[in-house]
């Protein structure tokens, strides 16, 4: 490709809107264009790097036994009702009705789609294992879309599909995606972990993510600073801490009046009581049932552990009304002792608190002096706040350290979720009806790609890995007008063709200065500058992009040498190598 035919649009300032640097050097190098609010259009540049991650993710899934198919956008209503995510997915779900009134949607993902698909179609436990996927553009209608590709209300993603006849097919189909998954992250050149995850509404059991390492990660990550355990934040483990206790003789509870006082920050300043003495008392609307939640007053509740512990997804933080009709006090003042009617759930660290503070269930009064069994118990007694910096590690001696990350890729086991909702049976070796075992996993193209660039990048431009650059190499003469330069860019660029090296040759007039700064915002793993200098003792400058390395090559050696370069690169990032990640 010549630069003088390739539509590249450059920019020289960052775009306002623009947040994280993968954004920006997207719009600036002319990858992306904005048509709305998290819908862009892929420029030639940017669609092949979409198309080469596309690539990778379809050889590795073609490897690990998967088989590709192509799945309708439009997903009609009555396949979402039937597994009741119809109403539960909420707002994010792109609603549309046809001419007749029928509803449909336009699908964030498929298990819907594709069990329907293999219920009608497959009926034989003979005919399991399956495994299908699709490279498939997605919707959801974001609140707030942001970061360019790392959060649209339109994307391409990568999902798939496993079905087997019993738990055990499930663990081995699973374990080949967990593989397939670090081959293709390693492919494109990423430092990324696999974190234990929140299955979300997509549902079922064990899930993990594949989090790229990078401070502007809209996730936080949970990892050991001795071990290999990671984990997102609201599915990290840790090991519970000692007593949290008062040395000086328990006096008796007590009621103090506390005047519109109503956050931790407020009752510690107001009592001199430290937040870790406190008991936050969290009510909760558990399908219309009042639960009442304690925590400590400087922890956090982990709202996707309190599900898990109540077995419920219905689970909400309840509104002011429904706080008073239940403790008969307005919303900072509830607190475990004398609640009627009502469930509590204790996080494990409560019980363990002497002398402590929480509401008196009554405006403007605290009870101070609380000490559990003695004045309040619970009904269940579980871990189920967030974790925290410093928190000892589950598996070893080592300490929790919070990361950032962009999460790239997610494997879920489903189990059953869908198969028994949507009645998707096969018949066992026994001609029983048994529902297909099922496991789900995604990879966002665009979000690899972005967080490609969150991890590659300096302060002229992106720093592409080879494995995904639009382009390999870049020919560059210092003045192309100069027939000798042009000629000898000329040939360089039409061998290079004929070995099939990516190359694009830079035959726009304009001063070098400007060229290179294009380039270089591009982000090209090599470029080839061809200048009078050079020449004259036969030889041009080859560039990396990643190290800044210069070499002076002989003109009749350069086509040898970049695919050196290039086969040498692309070697380190194989999927041998582990740098980064977690197993």
């Amino acid at each position: 490709m010549k630069m003088s035919q390739l539509l590249a649009p450059t920019l020289r300032e960052d775009p306002v809107e623009a947040e994280v640097m993968s954004h920006k050097l997207m719009l600036r190098a002319g990858m992306i264009r904005k048509l709305a609010a998290g819908v862009y259009t892929f420029l030639p540049l940017g669609l092949r790097v979409i198309q080469k991650v596309s690539q990778i993710v379809r050889e590795e899934m073609n490897r690990a036994g998967a088989e590709e198919v192509l799945l309708p956008a439009i997903n009609p209503a009555e396949l979402w009702q039937e597994t009741g995510r119809w109403d539960i997915y909420g707002k994010e779900l792109m609603r549309i009705k046809d001419r007749h009134e029928r509803e449909f949607c336009l699908g964030p993902t498929h298990e819907e789609i594709i069990t329907d698909l293999v219920r009608s179609n497959v009926r034989s436990y003979r005919e399991l294992p399956l495994n299908l996927y699709q490279i498939q553009t997605k919707f959801r209608d974001e609140i707030r879309p942001r970061f360019g590709l790392m959060r649209g209300r339109e994307f391409l993603m990568k999902d798939a599909y496993s079905f087997d006849k019993d738990d055990a097919g499930l663990d081995e189909s699973y374990k080949k995606m967990d593989i397939a998954y670090k081959r293709i992250f390693d492919r494109c050149g990423l430092q990324y972990k696999v974190v234990e995850a929140d299955p979300g509404p997509i549902g079922g059991g064990f899930s993990q993510e594949f989090m790229v390492l990078a401070p502007t990660g809209e996730d936080e990550i949970m990892h050991c600073n001795k071990c290999d355990y990671a984990a997102s934040h609201e599915m990290a483990k840790f090991k519970v801490k000692v007593k949290v206790e008062d040395k000086k003789k328990m006096p008796k509870i007590e009621k103090v009046k506390t005047p519109n006082i109503k956050t931790i920050e407020q009752l510690q300043e107001f009592l001199k009581v430290e937040p870790k003495r406190m008991i936050k008392t969290l009510i909760h609307d558990v399908g219309g049932k009042p639960y009442a939640v304690l925590i400590r007053g400087d922890h956090v509740l982990n709202e996707a552990k309190l599900k898990k512990v109540l077995k419920r997804e219905d689970v909400k933080l309840a509104e002011p009304e429904f706080i008073k009709k239940v403790t008969g006090a307005p919303v900072g003042f509830a607190g475990p002792i004398g609640l009627k009617g009502v469930k509590i759930i204790a996080d494990i660290d409560v019980p363990e608190i002497e002398n402590g503070v929480s509401g008196a269930n009554e405006a403007d009064a605290h009870m101070m002096h609380i000490k559990y069994e003695r004045d309040y118990k619970a009904d269940i007694i579980e871990s189920i706040r967030l974790a925290e910096e410093g928190d000892s590690c589950p598996n070893c001696k080592g300490s929790l350290v919070m990361t950032r990350g962009i999460e790239v890729g997610h494997i879920f086991q489903l189990g059953t979720k869908y198969s028994e909702k949507m009645k998707a049976m096969f018949l066992d070796e026994g001609n029983k009806e048994k529902p297909y075992i099922m496991g789900c996993y995604g990879i966002g193209i665009g979000r690899t790609a972005a967080a490609a660039i969150e991890q590659n990048h300096d302060k002229d431009g992106i720093i592409w890995p080879i494995s995904i650059a639009p382009y390999q190499v870049a020919i560059i003469p210092v003045n192309v007008s100069e027939k000798e330069q042009r000629d000898t860019a000329e040939r360089l660029y039409n061998e290079m063709l004929k070995e099939g090296v990516e190359v694009v040759f830079d035959d726009r007039d304009g001063r070098i200065g400007m060229k290179l700064k294009d380039i270089d915002l591009i982000g090209f793993p090599i470029k080839i500058i061809i200048g009078p200098k050079s020449l004259k003792e036969g030889k041009v400058e080859i560039k990396l992009r990643s190290s800044g390395e210069v070499l002076l090559v002989k003109v009749e050696e350069v086509k040898g040498k970049v695919k050196e370069i290039i086969e040498k690169t692309v070697s380190t990032s194989s999927p041998d190598r582990r740098s980064g990640s977690s197993e």
